[in-house]
């Protein structure tokens, strides 16, 4: 049976463990900036995935991801020394996609903003095609309110027998607005 929290403390702590074991032990110059952003560990307590990210290009990138699988050994002793489990999970460090992430949201929404701008600028100075608002309101002219089912606006005589002519807001409506 799995303990979720204990695999979540034990990974909370690991995150902490290397980052300071890195911070003040490693002491190899292809590290560069690694930032440890995360720590998961199986249910079993038995394997830790570390995700990490570097400031650099692609090149300080690989040579830090070399230094890390090249310091993995000390870092793994560090992580049983410390967290006095049975058995100290062995170590996985991944890239951690989240800046790459992160860089192709905030083009998508530059690119968003640019295009809002686009149409902006080209409505600006133009009419709407029709009236500003096309929807009729009460007090306007020829509204008349169908909620009611049109028998108010009409009168009881030329709606009952099919005529209409009152019932359609096409008309004189005076009638209509004093029911109302």
């Amino acid at each position: 049976m799995t303990d979720n929290a204990r695999a979540r403390k034990l990974a909370d702590r690991i995150q902490v463990v290397v980052a300071e074991t890195l911070d003040r032990r490693i002491k190899d110059p292809r590290l560069g900036f690694v930032t440890i952003t995360d720590a998961r560990v199986t249910g079993d307590l038995r394997e830790a995935t570390v995700f990490y990210t570097v400031y650099g290009d692609d090149e300080e990138r690989a040579a830090s991801a070399a230094a890390l699988e090249s310091a993995k050994g000390v870092l793994r002793s560090e992580v049983g020394r410390q967290t006095g489990v049975r058995f100290t999970p062995t170590l996985a460090f991944v890239p951690d996609a989240l800046p790459d992430n992160a860089r192709t949201i905030e083009d998508l929404l530059d690119k968003a903003r640019a295009k809002d701008a686009e149409v902006r600028e080209v409505s600006t100075g133009k009419t709407y095609a029709g009236e500003a608002d096309p929807y009729r309101k009460p007090g306007d002219e020829g509204y008349e309110d169908d909620a009611e089912g049109g028998s108010e606006a009409g009168g009881g005589a030329d709606a009952a027998s099919g005529d209409g002519a009152a019932g359609r807001g096409d008309g004189d409506d005076t009638d209509g607005a004093a029911a109302k």
